[in-house]
């Protein structure tokens, strides 16, 4: 074990995430304990850094597959420089932009009708008539990317 090494209970405090949670982010391969088995579980250092870039990269919408494979692309063995971590902003940049622009047309159209099939309003009526957004499926057909009927 190394001397360094930090347990459960004091990365939980310095991350501020749960130790259950830090349990769980192991079980997925995210972060990996050393020591003996059966013993308390103990972390290498830089466990803080790779907890802290799961919770930013959780608070961007990032699935914790993605956040995963980037992770399994960093060094194990050593603390992950500010190369490494660049590496992987620069391939996350695309995905991001992506969400944030996929995030500015739903709340450019939350004030229009979303194609849920109400009928409620006035303003529906004409966007829907008749609950064409209902042949596609259920739920906010045009709010999930359907295209109205010119």
């Amino acid at each position: 074990m190394e001397d360094s090494a930090i347990t459960i209970g004091r990365l939980a405090k310095r991350t501020g995430v749960a130790a259950s949670a830090l349990r769980f982010y192991e079980a997925r391969g995210l972060i990996h304990s050393v020591g003996e088995a059966g013993k308390t579980r103990r972390y290498r250092r830089d466990a803080i850094r790779r907890v802290s870039f799961i919770r930013v990269a959780q608070a961007m919408g990032m699935s914790l597959q993605d956040i995963g494979a980037a992770l399994a692309d960093l060094p194990s063995q050593r603390t992950p420089t500010a190369g490494d971590w660049a590496g992987i902003s620069q391939a996350w940049r695309p995905l991001l932009q992506a969400r944030i622009d996929e995030l500015c047309r739903l709340r450019d159209q939350l004030d229009s009708c979303i194609g849920c099939g109400c009928l409620s309003l006035e303003h529906c009526k004409l966007y829907n008539p008749d609950d064409e957004a209902g042949e596609k499926g259920s739920g906010p057909r045009y709010l999930l990317g359907e295209r109205r009927k010119p």
